[in-house]
């Protein structure tokens, strides 16, 4: 009996704290006491603006907090003040206001008065009443519109994203104008709570993959989300695979289009890049412009990236294995010329490769941290006096400049910056492989890497796919682009529920 006198003694303490938190949430009706709880909620926010004056049309006394830079003056002055002060105007519907912004959100506890006024809204407080108002006048500074800086377009449009999520989810809505783009908003992040939307056509895209990628978001315990890179890191299915498993992209045209193969697009508040997801690991070898350029042209360009994209992962690891251990392999005459210059070079293959790659990963780093005058001259000049003078001084062979500058172009192909820092390290991984066991060593890790590709997920989606598991009907745009008139229906990899993308037929002329 004791137990359960304490343990109802307990509950009903445990009741009474709640009750008691809830109060203190409150707004109360008093405007001295809440100005106050806005100084204490906020200490040491210069920023944080507090208007207070006298509503005209009934006598009330009234206050408006806003945060300065968050909030738009110019809305405020001629929208909200000037109304409430000097006019009478036509009230609005909800709280007998005259004013023009737009609708006007009842709030009643102080948690929901800071997550809006975080988010660049005026509250507005008056004397008598036990509820504020919050007005949407938002106006914190931002970018304009202009070209994406890491994917560029030849025939594309030149429009990419910006750090509004508004304006990024308008610049979607602009190419695909249709009522079954549906949006969800999440928000995740405890000291600063993100807004993170989920777009998505609501006939084509699977509610299991949707549902996936909404758990994964909810669940995450953080203090806030920076930008789309940190969310893909956390929801990821495989946070130690060197691949990307989402495409993160700049442009609005390459978002609309994964929308309408029946993929999710995810935008992050503040960041200029969205999150497309589930991404199999041919898409990744995918531009916009092979979609504006003739087929042929297209699949051309198309397997000159998978080409690329072995070469920059296995070239410096074939030179090491082929001097160090296959030799025999190598024709006498080529053989004779590498001898020739090797002769002259104190260190192994592996420690010249070493010594090249670091260097062109450095000089990269630099051209891109630097301004892009003084990036240009650093990696054009840079390269040409550093190559020519490492090999003067016999550090280096001239064919280990001449592999290592091959190596670094069919790096530039790819045009996926994700994908090209996975080729980078995977590269790294292929040298050290071949410097142990030759050329059975670039096999092994060969093996292992196409066994890995093909164990990745992407949302539970296969990431090889359409090669593992194997797909024909994907194969039209996977490799090689066929025309698009042939692309009848949407990837499988996509999961899309609606198959069909486009008609059956095209047009032959004359109307026929």
């Amino acid at each position: 009996m004791r137990f359960l006198d304490k343990f109802s003694r307990r509950k009903y303490s445990s009741a009474r704290e709640e009750g008691r938190q809830a109060d203190q949430d409150s707004i109360s009706t008093r405007l001295p006491q809440n100005i106050e709880q806005l100084h204490n909620l906020f200490p040491e926010a210069p920023d944080l603006i507090i208007r207070e004056f006298t509503i005209k049309k009934t006598g009330e006394l009234a206050a408006l907090a806003y945060f300065k830079g968050l909030s738009d003056k110019n809305a405020i002055n001629t929208s909200v003040l000037r109304p409430l002060q000097f006019e009478i105007g036509h009230d609005n519907q909800d709280e007998g206001f005259a004013l023009s912004v737009g609708p006007i959100q009842s709030l009643n506890t102080w948690s929901d008065i800071e997550a809006s006024i975080f988010s660049g809204e005026s509250i507005l407080f008056v004397d008598g009443r036990l509820e504020a108002y919050a007005l949407d006048t938002r106006g914190w500074p931002q970018r304009a519109i202009g070209e994406p800086q890491t994917e560029s377009s030849l025939r594309g449009a030149h429009q990419g994203f910006v750090e509004t999520g508004a304006q990024n989810i308008a610049m979607i809505r602009r190419y695909i104008s249709n009522r079954e783009l549906k949006i969800k908003e999440l928000k995740a992040g405890r000291r600063g709570a993100t807004k993170i939307s989920l777009l998505y056509p609501g006939d084509v895209a699977h509610p299991e993959v949707l549902k996936e990628l909404e758990d994964r978001i909810s669940q995450l315990d953080v203090d806030v989300i920076i930008n789309t890179g940190e969310l893909a890191e956390l929801i990821e299915d495989n946070p130690y695979s060197p691949f990307p498993q989402f495409i993160l992209t700049e442009r609005p045209d390459a978002a609309a289009s994964q929308l309408l193969q029946g993929r999710i697009v995810v935008i992050v508040d503040r960041s200029p890049s969205v999150l497309v997801a589930p991404a199999g690991f041919t898409a990744f070898f995918q531009s916009i412009d092979d979609y504006s350029t003739r087929w042929l042209i297209s699949s051309f360009i198309r397997l000159l990236r998978f080409l690329a994209f072995f070469i920059a992962i296995l070239l410096p690891g074939l030179y090491i294995a082929l001097i160090s251990f296959n030799y025999e392999l190598i024709p006498i005459k080529l053989f004779l010329t590498i001898g020739d210059f090797r002769g002259r070079v104190p260190f192994p293959p592996f420690v010249e490769a070493i010594i090249m790659e670091i260097t062109l990963e450095m000089m990269r780093e630099a051209g891109v941290r630097l301004p892009a005058p003084i990036g240009q001259t650093i990696g054009i000049v840079g390269g040409i006096v550093v190559g020519e003078a490492i090999v003067q001084a016999g550090v280096i062979n001239n064919i280990m400049v001449i592999v290592v500058a091959f190596t670094a172009i069919a790096s530039f192909i790819l045009p996926n910056y994700d994908m090209v820092a996975s080729v980078r390290i995977i590269r790294f991984l292929m040298m050290i492989a071949a410097s142990m066991f030759g050329i059975v060593g670039i096999v092994v890790g060969m093996m292992i890497l196409i066994g890995h590709i093909i164990s990745l997920e992407s949302l539970g989606t296969p990431y090889g796919s359409p090669i593992a598991p194997f797909r024909l009907s994907d194969w039209k745009d996977a490799f090689v682009r066929l025309p698009l008139w042939n692309m009848k229906t949407r990837p499988i990899s996509a999961r899309a529920i609606q198959s069909k993308r486009q008609g059956s037929s095209r047009p032959k002329g004359d109307g026929k």
